[in-house]
């Protein structure tokens, strides 16, 4: 492979790769991106090159979070004007978390409340000089569920799915959702399913009672993903495989899951993982507002919940969702050791990608998104670091004709 060695600044040598078979190199341009990645090679660059031998330890992008709910005691569906500052405090905060991106999540609540809260975020402009998470839209978690699979969405805010409440619902704001999870068995003529595509919204399946007929009839038409696998949806049964069974053997359906032990049993993610096409599964935190503050109690739109050993519940034992950064599922699975540690690291940084048709680790790539990932035995502990801690890639400086 030819290589401009001038606009080379950086080598990352005897890396794995999430994707890639055996050892690779990684060539860091000096505009501080991925140049190229090839196979490791016994020649080293020119000795004005620096190379960063990491002995086989994994390299990979940041994670991208595709359902977050909130961080630092804010809840997303609480954003307006004027907590801007706490917006940005949260994404800086993420990127500390090992997040290049996420989808902020609003659950269901007023309509009124989406729409300001989607303002705010439609609005929001960085003003820090400091690498922060990239808002990527809009996951908006409701208000179209089943009732009887609500979870711990309030009641008296679900609505029914027809094609008035959904043009009512994103107004002026559809470029700005990413996502929207519904429940198709809501709506069997399926024609909002087909208008939500049509503003290119993605469309995931859950809080539902779908049958597997129903849910293939939904993909059919272009529904692409199904929201935290296994939780708010039926058990899989022999006779009836439900939303899940369908979706495990669908191609391009994209199902997101949480590894926290709790919401899912580490058999069932198994199970999963051995059913699935493993590049169609991507983690996700779920993570509530307490994220990043200690075990506790704390208010959730007109309620209360509890977090202990940051999972969440409301009062009567429900399960809302977590307090753990999403790269902590990664570790969690590679302890559990229901999967390579490859696929581990690519749940979170290459499928969620995939998932949004971007792209994954690769020449273009900005490189201060890059995380090492090291694997220690006993006990089987991953751990990852970001190559440059501060974001800024040290790259060389051009050179300067003249005396």
């Amino acid at each position: 492979m030819s290589v401009d060695q001038d606009a080379l600044s950086f080598v990352i040598d005897r890396a794995r790769i999430p994707g890639c078979e055996g050892l690779q190199q990684i060539g860091i341009h000096e505009s501080g991106h991925i140049l190229w990645i090839q196979p490791a090679q016994k020649k080293r660059p020119n000795s004005n090159v620096t190379v960063l031998d990491v002995a086989g330890d994994w390299i990979s992008l940041g994670g991208v979070d595709l359902q977050i709910n909130g961080a630092l005691g804010l809840a997303f569906p609480d954003l307006k004007k004027g907590r801007e500052t706490q917006l940005e405090t949260i994404a800086a905060f993420l990127w500390n978390q090992g997040i290049d991106a996420f989808l902020p999540t609003l659950v269901t609540t007023s309509v009124e409340n989406i729409h300001r809260a989607l303002t705010c975020l439609a609005t929001f402009k960085s003003h820090e000089k400091q690498p922060i998470a990239k808002i990527l839209g809009a996951h908006l978690e409701g208000p179209f569920l089943n009732a009887y699979k609500r979870g711990a969405h309030p009641e008296a805010y679900l609505q029914p799915l027809t094609l008035k409440q959904v043009k009512q619902l994103l107004a002026d704001y559809a470029p700005w959702v990413k996502v929207i999870t519904l429940a198709p068995e809501l709506d069997p003529s399926g024609e909002t399913l087909v208008y939500l595509r049509s503003q290119n919204i993605i469309v995931s399946l859950g809080h539902s009672l779908a049958t597997a007929i129903e849910a293939q009839g939904a993909f059919a038409l272009g529904a692409t993903m199904v929201t935290h696998a296994f939780n708010a949806m039926p058990p899989l049964h022999h006779r009836e495989p439900g939303l899940l069974g369908a979706a495990a053997v669908h191609p391009g359906v994209y199902c997101g899951f949480i590894a926290d032990g709790a919401h899912v049993a580490p058999l069932m993610l198994e199970w999963l993982i051995r059913a699935s096409n493993p590049g169609e599964l991507f983690l996700v935190s779920d993570a509530l507002a307490p994220l990043g503050l200690p075990d506790g109690i704390y208010p959730w739109d007109s309620r209360k919940i509890e977090v202990k050993q940051g999972i969440a519940r409301l009062a009567d034992g429900t399960l809302s969702g977590t307090t753990l950064p999403l790269l902590e599922g990664v570790k969690n699975l590679a302890q559990w050791g229901i999967c390579s540690v490859e696929t581990a690291i690519a749940l979170a940084t290459e499928t969620p990608r995939k998932a949004l048709g971007l792209k994954g680790i690769g020449p273009g790539q900005p490189a201060r998104q890059l995380l090492r990932w090291h694997l220690t035995q006993n006990p089987k502990t991953l751990t990852w670091e970001r190559l440059w801690p501060e974001g800024q890639v040290k790259v060389k400086q051009p050179s300067h004709a003249g005396g």
